[in-house]
Protein backbone atom coordinates (compact mmCIF):
# COMPACT_ATOMS: atom_id res chain seq x y z
CA UNK A 1 0.00 0.00 0.00
CA UNK A 2 3.03 2.20 1.21
CA UNK A 3 4.94 2.15 -2.27
CA UNK A 4 1.31 2.80 -4.06
CA UNK A 5 0.78 5.65 -2.17
CA UNK A 6 4.16 7.25 -2.52
CA UNK A 7 4.12 6.23 -6.57
CA UNK A 8 0.76 8.29 -6.62
CA UNK A 9 1.98 10.84 -4.69
CA UNK A 10 5.13 11.66 -6.80
CA UNK A 11 3.19 11.59 -9.83
CA UNK A 12 1.14 14.43 -8.68
CA UNK A 13 4.15 15.98 -7.49
CA UNK A 14 5.64 15.76 -10.93
CA UNK A 15 2.58 16.93 -12.67
CA UNK A 16 2.30 20.18 -10.63
CA UNK A 17 5.73 21.05 -10.62
CA UNK A 18 5.65 23.86 -12.65
CA UNK A 19 3.00 25.57 -11.11
CA UNK A 20 4.77 27.88 -8.71
CA UNK A 21 6.79 29.31 -11.54
CA UNK A 22 5.30 32.70 -11.62
CA UNK A 23 5.98 33.58 -7.95
CA UNK A 24 9.10 31.17 -7.56
CA UNK A 25 12.04 32.94 -9.88
CA UNK A 26 14.10 30.17 -9.18
CA UNK A 27 11.96 27.45 -10.35
CA UNK A 28 10.83 29.49 -13.51
CA UNK A 29 14.73 30.16 -14.18
CA UNK A 30 14.81 25.81 -13.63
CA UNK A 31 12.13 25.57 -15.91
CA UNK A 32 13.51 28.20 -18.12
CA UNK A 33 10.21 29.57 -18.12
CA UNK A 34 10.66 33.39 -18.40
CA UNK A 35 9.10 35.86 -16.56
CA UNK A 36 11.58 39.34 -17.48
CA UNK A 37 12.85 39.87 -21.03
CA UNK A 38 16.48 40.14 -20.91
CA UNK A 39 18.34 42.93 -22.67
CA UNK A 40 15.25 44.70 -22.85
CA UNK A 41 15.70 48.43 -22.22
CA UNK A 42 11.89 49.42 -21.32
CA UNK A 43 8.58 47.30 -19.93
CA UNK A 44 6.73 44.91 -21.08
CA UNK A 45 2.78 45.93 -20.71
CA UNK A 46 0.45 42.85 -21.05
CA UNK A 47 -2.94 42.28 -20.63
CA UNK A 48 -4.87 39.21 -19.89
CA UNK A 49 -8.27 37.86 -20.14
CA UNK A 50 -9.70 39.73 -22.77
CA UNK A 51 -11.14 40.96 -25.39
CA UNK A 52 -13.62 42.61 -23.35
CA UNK A 53 -16.41 45.07 -24.30
CA UNK A 54 -15.75 47.70 -21.71
CA UNK A 55 -12.32 46.97 -20.72
CA UNK A 56 -10.33 46.45 -23.55
CA UNK A 57 -11.85 49.84 -25.36
CA UNK A 58 -10.53 51.41 -22.16
CA UNK A 59 -7.58 50.30 -21.94
CA UNK A 60 -6.78 50.72 -25.67
CA UNK A 61 -7.75 54.35 -25.09
CA UNK A 62 -4.99 54.58 -22.36
CA UNK A 63 -2.32 53.22 -24.14
CA UNK A 64 -3.10 55.39 -27.53
CA UNK A 65 -2.81 58.77 -25.20
CA UNK A 66 0.23 57.74 -23.90
CA UNK A 67 1.85 56.55 -27.14
CA UNK A 68 2.00 53.13 -25.78
CA UNK A 69 2.17 49.60 -26.82
CA UNK A 70 1.24 46.30 -25.16
CA UNK A 71 0.40 42.54 -25.14
CA UNK A 72 -2.66 40.86 -25.05
CA UNK A 73 -2.93 37.12 -24.16
CA UNK A 74 -6.55 36.67 -25.33
CA UNK A 75 -9.28 34.08 -24.39
CA UNK A 76 -10.71 31.58 -26.86
CA UNK A 77 -14.23 32.10 -25.74
CA UNK A 78 -13.77 36.07 -26.05
CA UNK A 79 -12.78 36.57 -28.95
CA UNK A 80 -15.49 34.08 -30.34
CA UNK A 81 -17.69 36.37 -28.53
CA UNK A 82 -15.98 39.74 -29.40
CA UNK A 83 -14.02 39.44 -32.71
CA UNK A 84 -14.23 42.94 -33.93
CA UNK A 85 -12.09 43.70 -30.47
CA UNK A 86 -9.64 40.95 -30.96
CA UNK A 87 -9.12 42.84 -34.77
CA UNK A 88 -9.16 46.45 -33.41
CA UNK A 89 -6.29 45.51 -31.21
CA UNK A 90 -3.83 44.54 -33.60
CA UNK A 91 -5.13 47.38 -36.25
CA UNK A 92 -3.61 49.59 -33.08
CA UNK A 93 -0.90 48.25 -33.24
CA UNK A 94 -0.78 46.08 -30.48
CA UNK A 95 0.32 42.55 -30.24
CA UNK A 96 -1.93 39.40 -29.66
CA UNK A 97 -0.60 35.72 -27.21
CA UNK A 98 -2.44 33.21 -26.59
CA UNK A 99 -4.01 32.85 -22.73
CA UNK A 100 -5.69 29.79 -23.82
CA UNK A 101 -9.74 28.83 -25.19
CA UNK A 102 -11.11 28.54 -22.30
CA UNK A 103 -10.15 30.17 -19.00
CA UNK A 104 -9.25 26.34 -17.06
CA UNK A 105 -6.34 25.90 -14.68
CA UNK A 106 -4.21 23.28 -16.30
CA UNK A 107 -3.73 21.45 -13.40
CA UNK A 108 -7.08 19.82 -13.60
CA UNK A 109 -7.11 18.94 -17.48
CA UNK A 110 -6.05 16.03 -19.05
CA UNK A 111 -3.43 16.56 -21.66
CA UNK A 112 -5.70 15.42 -24.71
CA UNK A 113 -8.30 18.41 -23.28
CA UNK A 114 -5.65 20.47 -23.09
CA UNK A 115 -3.96 19.78 -26.44
CA UNK A 116 -7.49 20.44 -27.78
CA UNK A 117 -7.73 23.78 -25.67
CA UNK A 118 -4.82 24.78 -27.21
CA UNK A 119 -5.65 24.02 -30.73
CA UNK A 120 -8.25 26.04 -30.36
CA UNK A 121 -7.42 29.36 -29.26
CA UNK A 122 -4.45 29.44 -31.91
CA UNK A 123 -7.30 28.77 -34.45
CA UNK A 124 -9.63 31.82 -32.77
CA UNK A 125 -6.67 34.07 -32.90
CA UNK A 126 -5.75 33.27 -36.05
CA UNK A 127 -9.25 33.41 -38.01
CA UNK A 128 -10.29 36.89 -36.04
CA UNK A 129 -6.93 38.90 -36.24
CA UNK A 130 -5.31 37.23 -39.07
CA UNK A 131 -2.12 37.01 -36.60
CA UNK A 132 -0.60 33.63 -35.58
CA UNK A 133 0.98 34.16 -32.01
CA UNK A 134 3.68 32.05 -30.58
CA UNK A 135 3.38 33.44 -27.19
CA UNK A 136 1.73 31.80 -24.44
CA UNK A 137 0.78 32.27 -20.80
CA UNK A 138 -1.52 29.87 -19.14
CA UNK A 139 -4.97 30.69 -17.00
CA UNK A 140 -3.89 31.96 -13.45
CA UNK A 141 0.09 31.40 -14.52
CA UNK A 142 -0.21 27.88 -13.64
CA UNK A 143 1.30 25.35 -15.83
CA UNK A 144 1.55 21.73 -15.28
CA UNK A 145 4.26 19.49 -16.88
CA UNK A 146 2.53 18.12 -19.33
CA UNK A 147 1.06 21.48 -20.50
CA UNK A 148 4.39 22.99 -20.40
CA UNK A 149 5.70 20.36 -23.11
CA UNK A 150 2.20 20.21 -25.31
CA UNK A 151 3.10 24.59 -25.30
CA UNK A 152 6.70 23.69 -26.14
CA UNK A 153 6.03 20.73 -28.85
CA UNK A 154 4.07 23.55 -30.27
CA UNK A 155 7.03 25.81 -30.79
CA UNK A 156 5.84 28.49 -28.95
CA UNK A 157 7.26 30.44 -26.09
CA UNK A 158 6.07 30.72 -22.63
CA UNK A 159 6.04 34.40 -20.41
CA UNK A 160 4.59 34.92 -17.28
CA UNK A 161 5.61 38.44 -15.28
CA UNK A 162 7.62 39.59 -12.78
CA UNK A 163 5.64 42.68 -11.66
CA UNK A 164 1.54 42.38 -11.63
CA UNK A 165 -1.22 44.74 -9.93
CA UNK A 166 -3.85 42.20 -8.47
CA UNK A 167 -6.19 44.24 -9.90
CA UNK A 168 -8.38 41.23 -9.74
CA UNK A 169 -9.69 41.58 -6.97
CA UNK A 170 -12.64 43.15 -5.39
CA UNK A 171 -11.15 45.25 -2.38
CA UNK A 172 -8.38 47.25 -4.25
CA UNK A 173 -8.33 50.83 -5.84
CA UNK A 174 -6.41 52.41 -9.15
CA UNK A 175 -3.61 53.82 -6.64
CA UNK A 176 -3.21 50.62 -4.77
CA UNK A 177 -2.75 48.56 -8.19
CA UNK A 178 -0.73 51.23 -9.59
CA UNK A 179 1.75 50.70 -6.93
CA UNK A 180 1.88 47.42 -6.55
CA UNK A 181 2.16 47.26 -10.54
CA UNK A 182 5.40 49.99 -10.89
CA UNK A 183 6.93 48.99 -7.57
CA UNK A 184 10.72 48.70 -8.07
CA UNK A 185 10.35 48.65 -12.18
CA UNK A 186 13.28 48.06 -13.87
CA UNK A 187 14.14 47.03 -17.54
CA UNK A 188 13.02 43.84 -18.49
CA UNK A 189 10.06 43.97 -16.23
CA UNK A 190 7.08 42.19 -17.46
CA UNK A 191 3.58 43.44 -15.65
CA UNK A 192 0.77 41.82 -15.54
CA UNK A 193 -2.58 43.58 -15.97
CA UNK A 194 -6.43 43.13 -16.72
CA UNK A 195 -8.66 44.21 -19.25
CA UNK A 196 -11.31 41.57 -18.85
CA UNK A 197 -13.35 40.58 -15.31
CA UNK A 198 -14.83 37.56 -16.55
CA UNK A 199 -12.85 35.31 -14.58
CA UNK A 200 -12.27 38.08 -11.37
CA UNK A 201 -14.24 40.42 -9.74
CA UNK A 202 -17.05 42.44 -11.12
CA UNK A 203 -15.91 45.82 -12.42
CA UNK A 204 -12.05 45.12 -12.05
CA UNK A 205 -11.76 46.23 -15.70
CA UNK A 206 -12.81 49.57 -14.52
CA UNK A 207 -10.14 49.72 -11.88
CA UNK A 208 -7.39 48.45 -13.70
CA UNK A 209 -8.76 50.98 -16.68
CA UNK A 210 -8.15 54.21 -14.02
CA UNK A 211 -4.69 52.86 -12.96
CA UNK A 212 -3.14 52.50 -15.81
CA UNK A 213 -2.40 56.45 -16.76
CA UNK A 214 -0.65 56.00 -13.51
CA UNK A 215 1.42 52.85 -14.26
CA UNK A 216 2.27 54.85 -17.13
CA UNK A 217 3.24 57.90 -15.81
CA UNK A 218 5.71 55.91 -13.60
CA UNK A 219 7.27 54.16 -16.69
CA UNK A 220 7.96 57.05 -18.21
CA UNK A 221 9.06 58.62 -14.88
CA UNK A 222 12.12 56.34 -14.99
CA UNK A 223 13.06 56.91 -18.34
CA UNK A 224 12.24 52.92 -19.39
CA UNK A 225 11.83 53.33 -23.11
CA UNK A 226 12.69 50.45 -25.46
CA UNK A 227 14.08 50.78 -28.65
CA UNK A 228 12.43 48.02 -30.12
CA UNK A 229 10.83 44.30 -29.43
CA UNK A 230 12.04 41.40 -27.64
CA UNK A 231 12.37 39.02 -30.70
CA UNK A 232 13.08 36.32 -27.69
CA UNK A 233 9.73 36.94 -26.16
CA UNK A 234 8.38 36.22 -29.60
CA UNK A 235 7.59 39.46 -30.76
CA UNK A 236 6.28 41.73 -27.68
CA UNK A 237 5.87 44.85 -28.50
CA UNK A 238 6.20 47.18 -25.56
CA UNK A 239 5.58 50.99 -23.63
CA UNK A 240 6.99 53.98 -25.48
Amino acid sequence: MRPAIFAVGAAAAAWSAPAAAAHAPALAAALRIARRVDGLPGVALTFDDGPHPAGTPAVLAALERAGARATFFLVGEQVRRHPSLAREIVAAGHTVALHGDRHRCQLRLTAGTLDDDLARVAATVADATGAAPALYRPPYGVFSLVGLALVRRRGWRELLWSRWGRDWRAHTTPAAIARRASRDLSAGDVVLLHDADWYSSDGSHRRTAAALPLVLEEIARRGLYPTGSASAAGALTHST
